[in-house]
């Protein structure tokens, strides 16, 4: 997979994108990301980017110009063409779509994903209605600019491509993951999210500072494990993120659990 991210500060991305899984699939051939200065496509001395908006207002806003002909150097697909030459122009902004696990999916399946990061009071609405085909926001509240959000959806996206995370089953047994059941060895695993949250997560040692294990992870019946662990997921859940009980899909065992979880709590 491909990846340009159009930016003023270039120097931002010196540092994620170094450690650990992203570096990791950049040095095995996973990955390619390259920054793009959106200075470097302006054409007076003062080499500018941003100008007062019409109608007057507060802020400056990025102009057109450098982002298109950036865009225009990269050879990406036409608007109507970039679904069938797999590939995306992302502008980053507070006006758009949420970023969520489904939509990292989504371009996770892409051949090549450019990002272009806001700054000041935003973008010119012509990079959005005629050049970038989403816009993206990483969530409900204000940044200074798009380059930390970049670097959360080149994360997301990744460590979903295949060989980038060493167990590939993993990245689907996590929180908001979809899959409601993943094989293991020939048995139904005990790991799957189905759309909530993870359950919790142990490891030695078992007593530490009187705080213990739960004793069901010990007992090696696997069928209890996963009653477990889909309980504490949906009691996790109820308690941190309930919007997310009304997409996932609960099987009939998960509505009687949730049932009981709700009847404690009362």
């Amino acid at each position: 997979m491909k990846i340009d991210i159009l930016t003023i500060f270039p120097e931002f991305f010196q540092g994620p994108f170094e450690h650990g899984i992203l570096s990791k699939a950049r040095q095995a051939g996973l990955v390619r990301i390259e920054i793009r200065d959106l200075r470097a496509f302006t054409h007076d001395r003062h080499r500018t980017v941003d100008d007062r908006p019409f109608g007057g207002g507060e802020g400056m806003v990025l102009k057109p110009e450098p982002i298109f002909e950036c865009i225009e150097s990269l050879n990406v697909a036409s608007l109507s063409e970039r679904a069938s030459a797999q590939e995306s122009v992302v502008l980053l902004s507070a006006q758009g779509q949420r970023f969520s696990q489904a939509v990292a999916g989504e371009l996770a399946r892409l051949e090549h994903m450019i990002l272009i990061c806001g700054r000041y009071e935003g973008v010119d609405e012509r990079v959005g209605e005629h050049l970038a085909d989403r816009e993206i926001s990483i969530g409900d509240y204000v940044l200074s600019g798009g380059e930390l959000g970049a670097a959360i959806i080149v994360d997301a996206v990744t460590r979903l491509l295949p060989g980038a995370v060493g167990n590939e089953n993993s990245t689907r047994q996590e929180s908001f993951s979809s899959a409601t059941g993943l094989m293991q060895n020939g048995s139904m695993s005990t790991c799957s999210s189905g759309g909530l949250l993870d359950y919790p997560h142990y490891t030695r040692p078992a007593d530490f500072r009187g705080m213990v294990v739960p004793e069901v992870l010990f007992s090696g019946n696997h069928e209890e494990i996963r009653r477990w662990r889909r309980r504490t997921a949906l009691e996790k859940t109820l308690r941190n993120r309930p919007d997310l009980l009304n997409v996932a899909t609960l099987s009939e065992e998960d509505k009687k659990l949730l049932a009981q979880i709700k009847g404690k709590d009362i």
